[in-house]
């Protein structure tokens, strides 16, 4: 199957490309003259577009920062969408539409790096991002409330799930860890045992694989040391 990025026209490139400049051309000015000393003409300016090519890319100022979030969002509630309503199908669709949040932010690189550092010092911005994270929240609760009957635990699950995740990418960019991935996985392990959660009605393993090229000899080795420890 070709990649979806591939097809994509040249016109959605240029868009891409244009919000990138954007990007980088507001954390520059914020880190030369702050985030409330810099104003959007500014980044216009800097990013060498037009006020109005500003304002097609993005709502406001504070939309540079989080460029993606709706559509992150979007992609999370259509992959829990797509789950059946059980327990094994559920926690699976969970972790991946976990793991779709954590690669975009990986893919992103440094711009990811240099919007977290921002977001520590403006207040706004972090109550923005505190929003957010109660968005993706709100999402996981309301599909594992689909099977998980415990309306209570159904949230507290939700609540690690983002708690977890958070800490995995707080982690990666504070540059804590080399491999987000692995610990990643390890954090949703965590969630899994911490619910009890152990596959479906016939006792079957649930594993969840990230899907960006793995290896198969590492993925086995992996369920092999798995196993192993669980014995």
């Amino acid at each position: 199957m070709p990649d979806p990025r591939s097809s994509t026209s040249p016109a959605s490139r240029a868009a891409g490309s244009v919000r990138t400049r954007l990007q980088r051309a507001a954390l520059d000015l914020f880190d030369e003259k702050g985030y409330d000393g810099t104003t959007v003409d500014e980044i216009a300016e800097r990013a060498g577009v037009g006020r109005t090519t500003f304002f097609r890319a993005f709502r406001s100022k504070e939309d540079v920062i989080f460029p993606h979030h709706d559509e992150l969002l979007e992609q999370v509630r259509t992959r829990l969408a797509t789950s059946p309503a059980t327990e094994a199908n559920g926690l699976v669709a969970v972790f991946e539409a976990t793991s779709l949040v954590l690669r975009h932010y990986v893919d992103e690189g440094d711009l990811a790096v240099r919007r977290y550092h921002l977001t520590r010092t403006v207040p706004s911005l972090r109550d923005r991002e505190v929003a957010g994270l109660r968005q993706y929240q709100h999402a996981f609760w309301d599909h594992i409330r689909t099977w998980m009957p415990d309306d209570l635990q159904a949230k507290l699950m939700a609540a690690c799930v983002t708690t977890a995740h958070n800490t995995v990418l707080r982690q990666w960019l504070r540059g804590e860890v080399a491999d987000p991935w692995a610990t990643f996985n390890r954090a949703m392990a965590q969630v899994r045992e911490l619910f009890e959660v152990r596959g479906g009605a016939d006792g079957a393993t649930v594993v969840v694989l990230d899907g960006a090229g793995a290896d198969p000899a590492q993925v086995g080795a992996a369920v092999e040391r798995a196993l192993r420890a669980r014995a």
